[in-house]
């Protein structure tokens, strides 16, 4: 029992670093480069995502490595993960971005802007934030989702 408790807490851990410092660079970059917003915005809602990015980590890691469970019974292919990935960044963390930059005050047509230029290059993010959170969870010592 204490070895799953140590998994656990190694994985909450390895799940919460990897949110929290991919959704402050990349978000940052998304919201200054291409979304117009200030840099004093940007830090605004950026301060703003930690708290909620902690809260969401796990519950975004969980609903990944179900979504990449669910995909290997499609195939078995390297591209299913990279879809897989894609799906599960697109499908989750939109709401909650919109959430972010309407309660730091971002336009209505910042948050859309934001949110399909974020949902557009989510295939690369979903793709590469994956990869960081393998990473991570190696780090961490947290064994694959399957």
């Amino acid at each position: 029992m204490r070895h799953i408790d140590s998994v656990r807490f190694r994985q909450v851990a390895a799940d919460m670093f990897a949110m929290v410092v991919f959704g402050f660079v990349a978000g940052m970059a998304i919201e200054i480069f291409v979304s117009g917003m200030s840099f004093q915005q940007s830090l605004a809602s950026r301060t703003l995502s930690i708290p909620v990015n902690l809260t969401i980590a796990l519950p975004y890691g969980l609903f990944r490595d179900w979504i990449l469970r669910s995909s290997q019974k499609i195939s078995t292919q390297f591209w299913m993960k990279k879809v897989a990935d894609m799906f599960a960044y697109v499908t989750f963390q939109s709401p909650v971005y919109a959430t972010i930059l309407f309660i730091v005050g971002a336009s209505f047509e910042q948050i859309i802007t934001a949110v399909l230029s974020n949902a557009l290059i989510a295939g690369g993010m979903g793709v590469v934030y994956g990869a960081f959170l393998d990473t991570c969870r190696k780090w961490f010592r947290v064994p694959a989702y399957s």
